[in-house]
């Protein structure tokens, strides 16, 4: 058994047999994945909060990163309270704490962040340029988009390709959102690479009322 056969049962969330495996080889819960994350971080990628759970069994120490993505709020101010200087930090795939917590939907883990002084406006470091409310956003978390926004975050900021939170939001139809960034200057004529504006997005995948709101 390897750790292809461990990321086969994380990705097609085979619970039983991730059990049996881990049971038998509980160091594999720590070892690097072939995607360059570990376990933990690759079951919160796949979006798997079962197989999530199972791994959180066999791993005693998680990193900053591994306990943003994965909501474990206890965890994460416990580090954060031994090494403050870390809120910061890159993880190795170029994600913030921070990043990672909005990207996910952890909104109390997202807040914390903020409140013990995070950057709400430090970009990932993996050539994505991703920000935290870019990840809020991606995901359809509004409570944590505003908490982002009400905390500083720039509302215009570009990823790759051009995309604002504002492309994001009407990709996903999410109107509440959409109200908030427009609230708080998004701007409706920003392009991204190739041309197309957030109305065009939201048109592409059939909300035609936002489509008209941003027109």
């Amino acid at each position: 058994m390897s750790i292809e056969t461990l990321e086969e049962y994380i990705t097609t969330a085979n619970l039983p047999q991730l059990e049996a495996l881990l049971t038998q080889k509980p160091a594999l819960a720590t070892t690097s994945t072939g995607h360059g994350v570990s376990p933990l971080m690759l079951s919160c990628y796949y979006k798997q909060p079962e197989v999530t759970a199972v791994l959180l069994k066999y791993v005693t120490n998680l990193t900053l990163f591994e306990a943003a993505a994965a909501g474990k709020l206890d965890i994460m101010a416990n580090i954060v309270y031994e090494n403050p200087m870390s809120l910061d930090d890159y993880a190795a795939d170029g994600f913030t704490a921070l990043g990672l917590a909005c990207y996910f939907g952890h909104y109390d883990a997202a807040r914390y962040l903020v409140l013990k002084g995070a950057d709400v406006n430090r970009p990932s470091s993996n050539g994505f340029h991703v920000y935290p409310l870019h990840s809020a956003c991606a995901g359809n978390y509004t409570q944590t988009a505003r908490m982002l926004i009400e905390n500083g975050a720039l509302i215009n900021v570009k990823q790759q390709a051009g995309a604002t939170p504002l492309h994001s939001a009407a990709q996903n139809g999410n109107l509440e959102l959409l109200i908030l960034l427009l609230e708080h200057g998004a701007e409706v004529n920003t392009r991204m690479e190739g041309g197309k504006l957030p109305a065009d997005l939201a048109l592409e995948k059939g909300f035609e009322e936002i489509a008209a709101i941003l027109s």
